[in-house]
């Protein structure tokens, strides 16, 4: 069986994210030892790597959200072995009241897999 390549990863990535699948993703694409990649300085989370921590991360982040007042997330642009995504959420966080982020999440994609998410906000 062929991998995928980066293009289908993200056509399927941009299908998730639409439903707000992000569980969904990490669970068909993140290799075992993905890394998840925050600003430095980032007041919400910073660095994971391996997809059990990777999850628990994503998993912690959604426990602190209160209240989801608009999400969006743009189509993918590739590039190479990596594609990225905007996305805009207006939450509630528990710790820091109601927070407006607009990021650009990048993904690299290895051998049909995903190898790193970094957010930029």
């Amino acid at each position: 069986m062929t991998a995928m390549t980066t293009q289908e990863v993200a056509t399927r990535f941009d299908e998730l994210a639409r439903q707000e699948m992000w569980f969904e993703i990490q669970d068909e694409f993140f290799a075992d030892n993905v890394r998840s990649v925050d600003p430095p300085n980032s007041p919400y989370f910073g660095y994971a790597k391996g997809k059990v921590a990777v999850r628990k991360k994503g998993k912690d982040w959604v426990a602190k959200i209160q209240e989801v007042h608009g999400t969006y997330t743009t189509h993918s642009v590739i590039g190479g072995n990596h594609f990225s995504v905007g996305r805009g959420m207006d939450i509630t966080v528990e710790g820091f009241g109601r927070i407006k982020i607009d990021e650009i999440m990048l993904y690299e994609v290895k051998d049909g897999q995903i190898v790193l998410e970094q957010f930029f906000y």
